[in-house]
């Protein structure tokens, strides 16, 4: 397999990290969506990261469908998406407004870096989405009753709110005061210090 995309992706972060800890053999391609367009258009058209590239030359696009493939490589009990519900459900919410939050940080980020003029409206609603999303997984982290979202095994919506985090501050760097979130702070560097987070990642390199 070929991982493509950049670790300062959260995105495709959340991908390598999985298929570490899944024990898959990948070839990393540390390609950017501007820099290296056109390598990444030979392997899918909406050049689009993360990629996961199949062996058999398959290119999946999109992190949430490269890890629904990959819990189906794994067993049941090994996979970070629970298998059964409610848990199941539950996880992929947590996932989705994580992964949510990481679109509007790229959304804020474009808007300011790449127009002349910058859209105050745009902008605002973008920061208010973050800090909606940011203000409820914070609620929800105070509340576990445990260290994770389902327990005492971390899970891909784990990893994915702690991707979010890292890129959020990396990427707008003083836009959240992390006082005001100390739940998720802390959920967030618990993860971050572990070894399979310290092995796959990259500090942002803003796009040129």
């Amino acid at each position: 397999m070929i991982l493509i995309g950049q670790y300062d992706s959260p995105f495709v972060r959340r991908v390598g990290i999985a298929l570490k800890l899944y024990g898959i053999p990948f070839e990393h391609k540390p390609w950017s969506v501007f820099g290296d367009v056109e390598k990444i258009r030979v392997y899918h058209p909406l050049t689009r990261v993360p990629t996961l590239v199949l062996d058999d030359g398959t290119a999946l696009a999109d992190s949430h469908i490269i890890l629904d493939y990959l819990d189906s490589l794994v067993p049941p009990q090994a996979r970070l998406f629970p298998v059964g519900e409610p848990e199941r459900h539950r996880a992929l919410r947590i996932a989705t407004l994580a992964t949510g939050l990481g679109d509007k940080v790229v959304s804020l980020f474009y808007e300011k870096r790449l127009h002349e003029q910058a859209s105050d409206i745009w902008i605002q609603r973008c920061q208010a989405q973050i800090a909606g999303a940011l203000a409820v997984l914070e609620t929800e982290c105070a509340a576990l009753s445990k260290s994770y979202w389902l327990g005492d095994i971390f899970g891909h919506d784990d990893i994915a709110v702690a991707c979010m985090v890292r890129f959020v501050t990396e990427a707008h760097p003083g836009l959240v005061d992390w006082t005001r979130f100390p739940a998720l702070a802390s959920h967030a560097k618990r993860l971050e210090d572990m070894p399979v987070f310290q092995e796959i990642r990259q500090v942002f390199i803003p796009p040129t």
